[in-house]
């Protein structure tokens, strides 16, 4: 891997959710595009190892997955990562995930901090859709991403599970890099929009509208909103955070944590339940 120095090292975005069927994939996508507009160098590693979506999202027709890096090659380089990167017609290319969910557990979290590395060596920028949840795998992405975009919604079920990864992140000392994603806020519901500061303890929170129709097309199509539907609303707001990430990456900083992040979540696990609190 070329060496470079940390002010020339890219951006790592980690897109993560505590429930499926929040947008995630779609925000992945279209922010992606959005910082492509910005004359950078930008990739997607498609990171839900089991059910990814990506390749789908962006219409991209590929044999060639990450599981493919793991057949012949005992350590990943630069070379044989760059022929399984698929260019979309925005510019921005994808490491899409394995085309079978029996695959994933091939893809370790050692393969991942390697292929992470070289995809941040060579970009600008790039986005990471991760899996639901605390996995492993993920856990490894967000450690390493720069900036973390918690996505949730409206529904009392999604926040929940927001609140919760929130709580989490506050113990992994990783809280300040999480900037939370409020997806389809104008879109009525039991919770209301005022209300969500104090349910999720924040005020910090940046909102994209509902526009179920720019969305479910574009997903349905492979057409990502961000190409097709640049005026809409729900594109411009991409664009606009866009730039304020772009605006955050000298702020950022990244932390050096003795202990694996894994093990660090589950250490606190068993404390909680020696001292009867789980």
């Amino acid at each position: 891997m070329s060496e470079k120095t940390l002010q020339e090292q890219g951006e790592l975005i980690a897109v993560c959710s505590g429930k499926g069927g929040v947008g995630r994939t779609l925000l992945t996508v279209n922010l992606a595009i959005a910082l492509k507009k910005k004359n950078l160098k930008v990739s997607i590693l498609d990171g839900d190892f089991q059910f990814g979506d990506v390749n789908m999202a962006m219409d991209l027709q590929s044999a060639s997955t990450i599981y493919e890096l793991l057949k012949n090659e005992t350590r990943i380089d630069e070379l044989a990562l760059n022929e399984l990167l698929v260019t979309h017609q925005s510019g921005v290319k994808v490491l899409p995930a394995p085309d079978r969910p029996e695959f994933a557990d091939l893809v370790t979290p050692e393969v991942v901090d390697q292929v992470v590395d070289i995809m941040v060596s060579q970009n600008d920028y790039v986005v990471v859709d991760t899996e639901v949840g605390f996995q492993e795998k993920s856990l490894a992405i967000i450690e390493k991403a720069t900036q973390v975009l918690l996505v949730t919604n409206l529904e009392i079920a999604t926040l929940k599970n927001t609140k919760l990864m929130l709580e989490t992140f506050t113990t992994l000392g990783l809280r300040e890099k999480v900037k939370i994603i409020v997806n389809q806020s104008t879109k009525k519901g039991f919770v209301k929009l005022e209300d969500l500061p104090s349910i999720l303890d924040t005020d910090l929170l940046y909102y994209l509208p509902d526009n179920d129709s720019v969305a479910t097309k574009s997903l349905n199509q492979g057409i990502p909103f961000g190409v097709s539907r640049g005026k809409t609303d729900l594109a411009k707001a991409l664009y606009k955070l866009a730039h304020q990430l772009i605006e955050k990456k000298d702020v950022a900083s990244l932390k050096h944590n003795s202990k694996p992040i894994f093990a660090k979540l589950f250490t606190k696990q068993k404390h909680m339940k020696r001292s009867g609190r789980m």
